[in-house]
């Protein structure tokens, strides 16, 4: 007797596609779930390490940046300053990486069932909020002990928050569909987001880049995005760079789209190659 033969197909139309999107949404949920649980299995300081990676971040940041180096921080303590910094970038930083490595790591079920591919990289990204969600608790702490409250210009925080989530997951979205066919990408992401920690305002405020290269500064989405926090949050850091600003959103506007493009264009392989 034949082996009945399986073929595992994704929708044929981008409607189909997206409707499955939403069809499988309980598969969201548990990856994003199952993400959450395994980051801190078998840890033993558990959801601290949200607080104590930061935290330690920020005191060699102040140290190297603030008392070192002597750089400026717009009037507002300098600890605080490196935290609200600190924050998106790490934001950043997670989202990527857990994205990036989201294909491999799922080789098993994605070689077995179909759903759309699109569900895994995405998952991957949502569970980076939750380190972001503990460590802002600190950061509001932060702010109380240093007496900073922030004013009206706070509710413009969830665009710059968007805008840190989009690069994330528009760059995310290439790393993850070319670390499947190419291996290669599994070195070239740590040094990726090692080398962005430095050349990110994360330490500093971007004022200290000169005016003739500032707006090429900003083709780093995040220098926009880490400007943009510290502004809606703490009140006395610079007024926004908006041509700078503009220009990185249409950036992760254009990662978002071809990380899209491109993943889409390759997920109907990824089962063969994995």
């Amino acid at each position: 007797m034949e082996t009945p033969e399986v073929i595992i197909e994704a929708g044929r139309t981008e409607a189909q596609y997206w409707r499955d999107i939403w069809r499988y949404r309980e598969l969201f949920l548990f990856l994003a779930w199952r993400d959450i649980l395994v980051r801190y299995k078998q840890t033993v300081i558990g959801v601290a390490w949200a607080f104590v990676r930061p935290a330690l971040t920020m005191v060699i940041f102040t140290i190297i940046f603030g008392r070192i180096a002597g750089l400026p921080s717009e009037g507002v303590p300098y600890p605080l300053l490196v935290f609200a910094g600190i924050l998106p970038w790490q934001l950043f930083a997670n989202g990527l990486s857990e994205c990036s490595y989201s294909m491999t790591k799922n080789a098993g079920m994605i070689s077995k069932v179909y759903f759309p591919r699109l569900i895994i990289p995405l998952s991957a990204v949502i569970t980076s909020l939750v380190d972001f969600g503990i460590s802002a608790l600190m950061l509001a702490g932060l702010m109380g002990w240093y007496g900073v409250v922030p004013d009206g210009r706070v509710v413009l925080f969830p665009l710059f928050l968007l805008l840190t989530l989009g690069a994330s997951l528009g760059l995310g979205l290439w790393f993850a569909a070319l670390n499947v066919k190419y291996r290669d990408f599994q070195h070239i992401i740590p040094f990726v987001i090692q080398l962005g920690v430095y050349v990110s305002p994360v330490g500093f405020t971007s004022s200290v880049i000169p005016e003739q290269w500032r707006l090429l500064y900003y083709v780093n989405p995040m220098a926009a995005a880490i400007d943009g926090i510290r502004w809606s949050l703490l009140g006395g850091v610079q007024q926004l760079f908006l041509p700078g600003l503009f220009l990185s959103i249409a950036i992760v506007a254009l990662l978002m789209l071809s990380g899209m493009w491109y993943f889409r264009r390759t997920e109907r392989t990824f089962a063969d190659v994995i």
